[in-house]
């Protein structure tokens, strides 16, 4: 047991290291960053960069980009795969396999291959260098069907007949009862999909032109790119970039920890 903690928290400290250097760094003047040997802890914690980040790049209007594409692409997906799983899981229809296996192979694409169909798409919609280019294709997870489909798999079917025999509708019977006892999963599939739609830098970067319809991670490599050498306002911008991510998976985090428990005992 010992063994298995020291373990894991071997592993903890190499992968939330960089975050916290990264997050010191952006307390520390240019000239401590650059000194030798490092030191971790700021000497002089100034604020003096976050400032300058905020004077000196549109940063706000990129922030406010990135939560308006990032929350508006969680909630859609959100709703969709929980409707479309608890359909596959608890309505019978023709082609159901069929059509539940041709969901599950296009997770099998890699998005790269995506690129130019979804160019095409955006570009007939008239929808090219706007934030709902970057709405759009994640409005439908086939990843977040599968998942809603497995929780929704086992609820009892006596709970939604005996609904049904009281006289509720389907879309009362959906909200009543099938969303309360699917929370744990839509939870973990809202923070997986906020932290993806926050993090996604390709196809902004093919969809987006302007710098003030930019999302935070392709405006980050602009802002990196002019102060290539400011290590100081670069680490300032990526700390205030990670804040919404963090605060997401604090406020989710039992609801993580409850659904991917009842997946491991499925």
């Amino acid at each position: 047991e010992y063994v298995l903690i020291a373990i894991f928290a071997v592993i903890t400290i190499i992968f939330v290291m960089p975050l916290v250097v990264m997050v010191l760094s952006a307390f520390k003047p240019l000239a401590e960053i650059q000194r030798m040997p490092p030191t971790l802890l700021p000497e002089a914690p100034t604020l003096a960069n976050f400032q300058r980040v905020l004077s000196e790049a549109p940063y706000f209007l990129w922030y406010r980009n990135s939560l308006v594409v990032a929350i508006a692409v969680t909630a859609i997906a959100v709703f969709t795969s929980a409707v479309g799983g608890y359909i596959f899981a608890k309505f019978e229809f023709p082609l159901k396999g069929p059509l539940f296996a041709l969901i599950l192979a296009t997770l099998m694409i890699p998005f790269p291959v995506l690129l130019i169909p979804n160019y095409i798409i955006a570009n007939r919609l008239g929808v090219l260098n706007n934030l709902l280019a970057l709405i759009l294709p994640g409005m439908v997870s086939a990843f977040g069907i599968f998942l809603i489909r497995q929780f929704a798999a086992g609820i009892p079917r006596d709970l939604i007949e005996a609904a049904r025999l009281d006289g509720a509708s389907e879309w009362a019977i959906f909200g009543r009862i099938v969303l309360p006892l699917l929370r744990p999963a839509l939870a973990a599939l809202g923070v997986f999909t906020f932290l993806a739609s926050w993090n996604d830098y390709l196809w902004p970067l093919v969809a987006i032109n302007d710098l003030d319809k930019s999302t935070l991670p392709l405006a980050l490599t602009f802002f990196s790119s002019v102060q290539s050498t400011r290590y100081d306002l670069i680490m300032a911008a990526a700390s205030m970039a990670v804040v919404p991510v963090l605060i997401v998976f604090l406020i989710f985090q039992r609801q993580i920890v409850k659904a991917l428990v009842l997946a491991g005992m499925r």
